[in-house]
């Protein structure tokens, strides 16, 4: 699962957004009355890549009816070009899985949109290689190849890990390989890669083709930010907070279901997408399922720290232009206080 950054297409995005594109509201069908046929809300809600372990708290919120009974009619699409936080700052979708790099460029690009859920309480994601390459640590990626995408955060977060691991990051030659799949690339073009074990690990277990992880909390605080995250626009929260309310009230349900019963949270996610491989979907539910939550007091909780620790690591390795402002680039507003 990797992360794009599109912050210049978020921001044109938004600029050409349309207000007419919000949630929508289904009215009776001829004949009925309002007590007889409430008013259903239509919303979409964008996925930041295809269908994973990290969405499987939507798909059973879906699945279970959660959202229905908060009158809620959701359509889970995936993103489209410009990514799925364009579609939420344009207002194409009402609600999108972002991660908290994203935004907090977005945010300083005066593109309003805010987390509003930590899907995942810490950073799963790591540098990945096969054992037989023997990259332990970051001193190890001396004289490697580094296989990336071509974002500017990937070669900091090599430069960071390898400075705080008195290792020179000039021998490490980093090249792009788009979205080459990891374990055909490092058996052909490079050493190593930055994955999320809860996905690409756990189907390395599956496959019986052992990696190192190098994650990136191992060796900075500043790196455990949230990834994925929930978001919104800042005109979905000032329009419609009672939608966003409800939208988190389903969720959390959704999400604390994938908690309590992996299993179960597995197969919906499977019958949603069969297209998945069901062994790898059910593997990565048990190893990701307890991480939602982890040690935080509630599923969702953010903690400010968070964000201004990330936000001060990106202005240090030059991929902030200027300061975040970190109050309005998330909230814990509008998650139910019991979950």
């Amino acid at each position: 699962m990797k992360r794009f950054y599109r912050t210049t297409a978020i921001a044109a995005a938004f600029l050409v957004a349309l207000s007419g594109c919000g949630a929508q509201e289904s009215q009776p069908s001829p004949g009925t009355t309002p007590s007889a046929a409430a008013p259903v809300t239509n919303i979409k809600v964008v996925l930041d890549w295809t269908p994973n372990t990290n969405h499987t708290g939507l798909y059973v919120a879906k699945a279970k009816g959660y959202f229905a009974e908060q009158g809620l009619n959701v359509d889970i699409i995936q993103p489209g070009a410009g990514g799925a936080d364009a579609m939420v700052a344009s207002g194409a979708a009402e609600f999108g899985v972002s991660n908290q790099e994203g935004i907090t460029l977005a945010r300083t690009a005066q593109v309003p949109i805010v987390s509003i859920a930590a899907v995942i309480q810490h950073n799963t994601s790591g540098f990945a290689s096969p054992q037989a390459k023997n990259i332990t640590k970051p001193k190890d990626f001396e004289g490697k190849v580094y296989g990336g995408w071509g974002s500017p955060n990937e070669n900091a977060m090599i430069e960071s890990l390898m400075n705080n691991n008195q290792a020179d990051p000039s021998k490490v030659k980093i090249v792009n390989i788009g979205e080459a799949d990891f374990f055909t690339a490092v058996k052909r073009d490079i050493d190593f890669a930055w994955i999320y074990y809860g996905w690409t690990g756990i189907e390395s277990e599956l496959r019986k083709e052992p990696i190192n992880m190098v994650y990136l909390t191992q060796y900075s605080k500043q790196l455990d930010f949230y990834t994925p995250v929930l978001a919104t626009s800042e005109k979905m929260i000032g329009d419609k907070p009672e939608l966003v309310k409800s939208f988190l009230a389903a969720a959390s349900k959704g999400y604390q279901f994938a908690i309590d019963k992996p299993e179960e949270a597995a197969e919906v996610l499977s019958a949603a997408v069969p297209e998945l491989d069901k062994n790898l979907v059910l593997a990565s539910q048990k190893w990701l399922s307890p991480k939602y939550k982890d040690d935080a007091p509630r599923w969702g909780e953010q903690k400010k720290e968070v964000w201004e620790n990330y936000a001060k690591w990106m202005q240090d390795y030059k991929l902030l232009e200027k300061g975040l402002d970190a109050d309005k680039a998330y909230t814990n507003q509008f998650l139910p206080s019991g979950s």
